[in-house]
């Protein structure tokens, strides 16, 4: 009688795992990340070959203004980053556009500011050049990743 139990009990669902190889095997569920509201939509631009500190300089300056405020400036900054950003910066508003067009919700997109612009460190390339008495030394390329969150303003104004 009591061997019935068991069997009873391990039919009835119970989701123990009963090997060690199994144990290996098994891969815990990854928690769901809530679905971004259609008034916000990010862009995240990979492997963009300037340094990190060049591109924080301008990120810097249109972090939290405007979309069409921080166009015009990256627009006419002489910075090479500038244009990198801008690119990322287009991108985040279609993201917005293609949201709100697949949500059935209107977007005003003279509305939309940036509320969240990050430079991150990205992979380095590793290059050597050739130096005095036949040495060579190290030379590191390095990489930005560029992401930038929009979202659109309460009430439309500042």
């Amino acid at each position: 009688m009591p061997a019935s139990k068991k069997t009873s009990a391990k039919s009835a669902g119970d989701k123990r795992v009963t090997s060690p190889t199994a144990a290996k095997r098994a891969r815990p569920t990854r928690p769901t990340q809530p679905a971004q509201p259609a008034t916000e939509a990010r862009a995240l631009m990979r492997g963009t070959r300037q340094s990190p500190y060049k591109m924080r300089l301008v990120i810097d300056q249109i972090r939290g203004k405007d979309v069409n405020e921080a166009l015009a400036l990256l627009t006419f900054s002489k910075k090479h980053a500038a244009k990198q950003i801008s690119k990322t910066l287009k991108s985040a508003v279609a993201n917005a556009e293609q949201a709100a067009r697949a949500a059935n919700a209107g977007l005003d997109v003279d509305a939309l500011y940036i509320k969240h612009a990050v430079i991150n460190e990205g992979p380095k390339l590793k290059r050597f050049m050739p130096a005095a008495q036949g040495r060579a030394t190290p030379i590191q390329k390095r990489t930005s990743q560029v992401k930038i969150g929009v979202a659109e303003r309460e009430g439309g104004g500042r």
